[in-house]
């Protein structure tokens, strides 16, 4: 809390990037809380669960203004996804995971994105051939079938309990995947579900937290710092998602994905040598 200069900055930039993509920006905040401050992952998955939150709402109501959000799939999506996001923390405070076993969660979860940015490339290019010949990926449905939202809720809810991100980084493709959803879209409710989401993982994270630590405030302490410079980047980044060019939002997802695939593999990697 010494230097606030770069957590201001980190706050800015986690909140242009979380409200632009969809995502509560987690899965750059603990990284970068890491490198300004050391490591502390689970003091820093708490905080980030608080700044999800106000990353999230900003941008909920940018896309509700937009008409962006599918209200009707999104209230269908998060009463999985806050089951999920509490069973995700339950894990992540098992001692199993504790000391080096968090690195192979980091490692797995790197993995897993950058399966799924390869697969969105791989999309892209396939759409190209076949633009000619006319899309033929289903249209999407205000009504998606309860299997397909608990395949898009479960793993979201889960990755934001058992990570401390929005889970925006999974609910943004796994809706393109099964729900067939456009990527403005995708990420506008994407914001929508990460305001529950971010709301019942803070509140079990933090109590678990703060029953173990020496300083029970720190989390609260980070958050009050990034939250305010979150707040105004998050509204600059939901406003670019709709006015940037779709094939460049997607481009710059798919980028963000693969960037933060290489962050959590090369760090696990590092841990665990």
């Amino acid at each position: 809390m010494l230097n606030l200069f770069p957590l201001v900055i980190v706050g800015l930039f986690v909140g242009l990037v979380g409200g632009m993509f969809g995502v509560g920006g987690g899965i750059i905040l603990i990284p970068a809380l890491t490198e300004v401050l050391g490591p502390n992952q689970h003091v820093y998955q708490s905080t980030a669960m608080m700044v999800n939150l106000f990353v999230a709402i900003p941008a909920a109501y940018q896309h509700h203004c937009m008409r962006a959000v599918e209200v009707a799939t999104v209230l269908r999506i998060i009463p999985f996804a806050v089951v999920s996001v509490v069973a995700g923390v339950a894990v992540s405070e098992l001692r199993f995971f504790a000391g080096e076993g968090e690195a192979y969660l980091r490692g797995i979860f790197g993995f897993f994105l950058f399966s799924c940015a390869t697969y969105d490339v791989y999309r892209l290019l396939r759409r190209r051939k076949t633009d000619a010949a006319g899309d033929t990926t289903p249209p999407a449905t205000n009504r998606p079938k309860w299997g397909d939202v608990a395949a898009v809720a479960l793993p979201t809810g889960f990755a934001a309990g058992l990570l401390g991100v929005g889970g925006g980084i999974l609910a943004v493709p796994l809706q393109r995947r099964f729900l067939h959803t456009p990527i403005r879209t995708a990420i506008a409710n994407s914001a929508a579900i990460i305001i529950a989401t971010s709301f019942a993982g803070a509140l079990v994270k933090n109590f678990a937290v703060m029953s173990e630590i020496e300083e029970p405030l720190d989390p609260l302490l980070l958050a009050m710092v990034l939250i305010p410079t979150a707040i105004v980047g998050s509204l600059v980044g939901s406003r670019f998602t709709h006015r940037v060019p779709e094939r460049l939002v997607k481009a710059g997802f798919d980028l963000l994905l693969l960037l933060a695939a290489i962050r959590l593999t090369v760090s696990a990697v590092r841990s665990l040598a």
